[in-house]
């Protein structure tokens, strides 16, 4: 399965689109997409590690199942002041 991940911030900056498209293998999950993804982009591994990820539009975990409609996103941490 294809999954299209939103990125936002410096994840965005970093693979230089607003999203990629990733090449997940069963079990399709939000833990598959992270291992997945930083095979396809390493410049995103120490990122992708610190950023919380959302599966339809709720925050998700690594069990956090991905179906082929899922709209899923990549949401680097912040800071500001």
């Amino acid at each position: 399965m294809i999954v299209n991940l939103l990125l936002f911030a410096a994840a965005k900056e970093i693979a230089g689109c607003p999203q990629l498209e990733v090449a997940l293998e069963q079990p399709y999950t939000v833990g598959r997409l992270k291992s997945a993804l930083v095979l396809k982009c390493p410049e995103l591994a120490t990122l992708t590690a610190a950023s919380a990820f959302s599966v339809d539009h709720t925050y998700a975990n690594d069990e956090t199942a991905i179906h082929p409609t899922s709209e899923v996103a990549m949401i680097p941490p912040v800071s500001g002041g």
